[in-house]
């Protein structure tokens, strides 16, 4: 990540997903393995032990792998996956994505509060600009996320944010440069994926006083 909004493109090693058979960086992709009684082990933070079996970080593409077992096809053995798995792994990121933001705050890599954003960019060191998706439009639009690609969040409901914040509800934050801002920006894409009706940036009439 460049100074204040400017994301630097890493390219990372890429994985070929089982479902749609292209490779991509990593990062887009979810990785799995098979666990000690052949079930099917999500393992975001890729540190698990095992041959990896990779699937895209998209609802329909997990939805697809389980429905038509890719997954055994993929360990050449028969496994067992996990009830509503898109559903597991959408829960599994949210709490990853509020535990990473709740380490930047404490690091003092994010803050919270529409003052506190604004005084961020207008100094230049807003990186990525973070907003609940359930928050007002109108309100919004009045913080702009820096230029560039990825430097804007908005797959978080403004009571999961709260989480990261000790907050009962938290609707604008934003995150300086530095590795715990790259690793939010990360896994937010892949909880973007589970949660593809929600997230764009905020522009257009307001739809809700939150």
């Amino acid at each position: 990540m460049g100074r204040g909004g400017k994301q630097e493109a890493i390219d990372g090693p890429e994985r070929r997903c089982i479902v749609s058979g292209l490779s991509q960086p990593a990062g887009g992709l979810i990785r799995f393995v098979v666990g000690p009684e052949a079930q099917i082990v999500p393992d975001l933070a890729g540190r698990l032990p095992g041959r990896g079996i990779w699937v895209s970080a998209d609802r329909a593409a997990l939805d697809m792998a389980e429905r038509k077992k890719l997954f055994a096809r993929a360990a050449r053995q028969q496994v067992t996956v996990p009830e509503g798995l898109a559903d597991l792994l959408e829960r599994l990121l949210v709490r990853r994505v509020i535990e990473l933001l709740s380490l930047a705050r404490k690091s003092g890599q994010a803050v919270a509060g529409y003052e506190k954003c604004r005084d961020l960019g207008l100094r230049d060191e807003m990186a990525v600009l973070v907003q609940a998706h359930d928050g007002s439009v109108r309100g919004k639009t009045k913080l702009r996320p820096p230029d560039g690609p990825e430097t804007y969040i908005g797959c978080l409901s403004g009571q999961e944010m709260g989480l990261a914040f000790g907050r009962e509800h938290v609707i604008h934050a934003a995150l300086r440069a530095g590795g715990l801002s790259q690793a939010v920006v990360e896994e937010a894409a892949r909880l973007q994926g589970l949660r593809k009706s929600i997230g764009g940036y905020a522009t257009g009439e307001d739809k809700t006083d939150a």
